[in-house]
């Protein structure tokens, strides 16, 4: 085969394996099995590939790149912290990069250029994915990678740290139930956004269990946003038997049906039970104080970080996939019914 066809892409295929996997055999990791070791050091050999040395960082420049769809929100905040303080202690900088678009998942292929440029050591990606081309840039330039609440079914060979989304949303559903409601609502996020369906599907499982009828009114779609909690508070409010709590599947989409309640001379618990999802630090300064369900984000990005620094190190993960508790924290927007 002629030099220029003997890339990364090709020889995984020949092999039957992920072009991660070859990277690993280039770089002399450790974690590959041995005849897929060998299989595939055979067809580097036999199509004499060599790898693009050129591309790969002169030296280490203590960076790790740090990927969110959105920098404003508090959720962020929160993500950057836990990942800041570990990598700073590490005496790594942290640089923080935004996917540009409102629907976009990615980013664009000019960051991929941008990491290559500033000798990148590592990347963390939260809530956001790769296309195949942007992972084999990263292979070639032999940049690990480690993602933060997957947005979708990361690969096998990436390593994620992420919560126990559908526990959560069961958690928080029982909560309800066990003060007396039946006419439960949910407010999702994106059913695109595999986090946001396991908490709906948490929900289901608890009305199910209890024998509650879900009315198809009752399962409404946000996007995580204040506005959109309030958007669908305000239809939960307008149907004909409306709803008496509500499980918003985050807690700005809670903030949002506050103000839906509020703008009708309503109040949180005595008209609507709310609970939320995240524990971002809004919560407790709500009024009342937000029930709901804590997601670890400081940790779960410190954990991916660990995970990062250590991959950056050259040493071998324990495991590539790990998922923490969410607990319900119990403040002051539910209420027992009579």
């Amino acid at each position: 085969m002629e030099q220029q066809r003997a890339t990364l892409a090709a020889i995984a295929q020949a092999a039957g394996v992920s072009v991660p996997t070859v990277s690993k055999v280039l770089n002399g990791r450790a974690d590959v099995a041995p005849a897929t070791r060998q299989r595939v050091q055979t067809l580097l050999d036999e199509r004499g590939y060599t790898a693009r040395r050129s591309s790969r960082p002169a030296h280490r420049a203590h960076l790790i790149d740090l990927v969110l769809r959105d920098l404003g929100s508090p959720w962020a905040m929160q993500i950057i912290d836990g990942v800041e303080e570990l990598a700073y202690r590490a005496g790594f900088g942290v640089v923080v990069s935004a996917v540009h678009g409102r629907h976009r998942s990615r980013p664009d292929r000019r960051w991929t250029e941008q990491l290559a440029d500033r000798r990148c050591d590592g990347v963390l990606l939260v809530l956001s994915d790769l296309s195949t081309s942007q992972r084999g840039q990263l292979d070639e330039l032999g940049i690990p990678v480690v993602i933060i609440d997957p947005a979708g079914h990361p690969p096998v060979d990436i390593p994620s740290v992420g919560a126990t989304n559908w526990a959560g949303g069961l958690t928080a559903t029982d909560h309800l139930i066990g003060l007396g409601h039946r006419r439960v609502a949910v407010i999702g996020g994106p059913p695109t956004v595999p986090c946001s369906r396991a908490r709906v599907d948490g929900y289901r499982a608890a009305m199910n269990a209890a024998g509650l009828r879900v009315p198809s009114g009752y399962v409404r779609t946000g996007d995580f946003t204040a506005s959109s909690g309030y958007r669908e508070t305000n239809a939960l409010l307008d149907l004909a038997r409306p709803p008496t709590a509500v499980f918003a599947c985050a807690d700005e989409m809670a903030m949002g049906a506050y103000e839906a309640l509020y703008e009708r001379g309503l109040r949180v618990p005595d008209d609507l039970s709310i609970v939320g999802f995240d524990d971002l630090d809004a919560a407790r300064w709500a009024v009342p104080p937000l029930t709901t369900v804590r997601q670890p984000l400081t940790e779960m990005a410190a954990m991916a970080t660990r995970m990062l620094l250590s991959l950056v190190g050259g040493e071998e993960l324990g495991s590539h996939r790990l998922e923490l508790a969410t607990p319900l924290v119990v403040r002051h927007s539910t209420r027992q019914l009579p």
